[in-house]
């Protein structure tokens, strides 16, 4: 789509806004496109608040894609606990790798090799595009699509073709061409602290006089959004078995939640049971078959919400005598109960190890 004439205003009046108003961000004093890919990632699906934290500890331990690529992973998910969607920090590790294999350590100026990156979408890479690089490549997340659903009052689902694709095209039509990550930005920041989810501050919206929606007195109308999303439920019981001075840990090694972090020894089930009804699994009598004696405490009953699971978990407190030759788990490693903070695990895991 051409750049419109009625288009005009809305940027300007985005670039006046975001030149008064923007957020005073670490990651916002530097054109270095390793700091800004950095961000971006742990920006997906985290809060600006809790992620700035998270960004300086990174930039603090992997100042530059070279530190971070020769990282283990283990230390990746450590300094990333807490965060959630643990892929991102597998996918950002192994991206660090290809960078330094394929271009040298050199971060990629190109879009397409940007794109070409582990775990970079078109989101990210017009992001680092037009931030770093001055390229100009609108980006087009959440916020964006609220605020630009709204202006132009767009019917259609944002999670269908039509919906994305008219959406995008506005996007990349209302561009600053002469400085298209401040006006990326703006439009992120307008959506978050102008044209927000719910409460939108319309009544001194600068854009006000350009929105479909407003003169529609529509706004709680749009975005459009019909997907709805299926919750599924899931059964954990978690057994943190102490002999001792020693405790078991898990890696979790399948294609799952929380893939390749650490976990107790977990039966999963699927329906709720108590322990009555546990003991009698088979699953339990092949984690505690022989052993003369056991002391078992419930400890701890919680609820996890993931995007698009419910996880109801029972922790359990496992005593097993010190003198018994205890078979480990499959899969499991025996450590020293100090070291159970040092193991990279989920955040469900990591609240039972705070509370206990």
């Amino acid at each position: 789509m051409e750049k419109s004439a009625d288009h005009t205003p809305i940027t300007t009046h985005l670039l006046n806004w975001y030149k008064e108003h923007k957020r005073q961000l670490p990651w916002r004093e530097t054109s270095d496109a390793y700091s800004i890919w950095i961000s971006e990632v742990i920006l997906q699906q985290t809060r600006i608040a809790q992620g700035e934290d998270y960004f300086l500890r990174f930039m603090e331990r992997f100042p530059n894609v070279q530190m971070l690529a020769e990282a283990e992973e283990e230390e990746v998910l450590k300094l990333w606990q807490g965060l959630g969607y643990y892929s991102r920090a597998r996918n950002m590790h192994a991206a660090a790798k290809q960078i330094v294999g394929r271009f040298d350590g050199t971060f990629p100026n190109a879009y397409s090799d940007i794109l070409s990156l582990k775990g970079v979408g078109e989101y990210t890479a017009a992001a680092i595009s037009s931030i770093a690089f001055n390229e100009p490549r609108a980006v087009v997340d959440g916020n964006v699509q609220r605020v630009i659903a709204r202006l132009f009052a767009i019917e259609s689902s944002i999670h269908t073709s039509a919906g994305k694709k008219s959406i995008a095209e506005i996007a990349q039509s209302l561009i600053a061409e002469e400085s298209p990550g401040s006006y990326n930005q703006a439009l992120m920041d307008f959506g978050s602290m102008v044209c927000t989810p719910t409460q939108p501050r319309c009544t001194d919206c600068l854009l006000q006089d350009y929105c479909a929606a407003y003169a529609e007195n529509r706004v709680i109308d749009f975005p459009v959004n019909n997907r709805k999303v299926p919750i599924k439920k899931r059964y954990f019981n978690y057994f943190h078995i102490v002999q001792g001075n020693s405790t078991f840990l898990q890696k979790r090694v399948m294609s799952d939640i929380w893939k390749n972090l650490y976990e107790f020894p977990l039966i999963e089930t699927l329906s709720a049971m108590d322990f009555t009804q546990l003991e009698q699994t088979i699953e339990f009598s092949d984690l505690f078959s022989g052993i003369p004696s056991l002391t078992i405490d419930h400890l701890l009953t919680l609820k996890h919400q993931l995007t698009h699971q419910l996880i109801h978990t029972n922790f359990y407190r496992v005593i097993i005598p010190e003198n018994y030759l205890f078979a480990s788990p499959l899969n499991a490693i025996k450590i020293d109960k100090e070291q159970l903070s040092s193991y990279p695990v989920s955040r469900l895991t990591d609240k039972y190890i705070t509370i206990i």
